[in-house]
């Protein structure tokens, strides 16, 4: 059974607990960890989002990272494997029955970590994108309420759309 899909008003203080919850996991992960991101809904001011922090973490070595298994797991992370992407390693965080926390390990160079990145940063400098997805959220969250893979699956096509106008947008700028 999925977590129900609960959205909830932008919470200013998500900002300062991300980087707190960053904090601690580059502490756990010192020597391997090139950077730690903010990404997801709740590192977009002002949108909805499921009280999920999402975290991107970037390592020199997933072959390092995994011959130390466990470390995430002593602040309470539950490891989940690839989760269907392959060169990810993907964490949650439970509390009370339901997730707080998600932290996806991707090696350094993997365009997945590009991908989350420009889609954040396109969605901060973009706010009526970033109300068309909350939008978007909002009426999948009604359809989807107790499906969260299904609610995640029906935000793909919206989403891919994105990635491909933030790319747009980047070769625009850098020119």
């Amino acid at each position: 059974m999925s977590n129900p899909v609960v959205l909830v008003p932008h919470d200013p203080a998500w900002k300062h607990l991300a980087s707190e919850e960053a904090a601690r996991i580059s502490a756990l992960l010192a020597g391997q960890l090139i950077a730690i991101h903010h990404v997801g809904s709740t590192a977009i001011p002002g949108i909805k989002a499921k009280p999920i922090l999402d975290f991107l973490g970037v390592v020199h070595s997933l072959e390092a990272f995994d011959e130390h298994p466990g470390l995430l797991e002593k602040i309470g992370y539950q490891a989940r494997g690839e989760m269907g992407i392959p060169g990810r390693r993907y964490f949650k965080k439970p509390a009370q029955g339901m997730d707080t926390h998600h932290v996806h390990i991707f090696q350094a160079g993997d365009a997945n970590i590009d991908r989350h990145l420009l889609f954040r940063d396109y969605l901060q400098t973009h706010p009526k994108v970033a109300r068309d997805y909350e939008h978007l959220k909002e009426e999948l969250a009604v359809k989807f309420a107790n499906d969260s893979p299904s609610y995640a699956d029906a935000k793909t096509e919206f989403i891919r759309d994105i990635e491909r106008r933030a790319a747009l947008w980047r070769g625009s700028a850098s020119t």
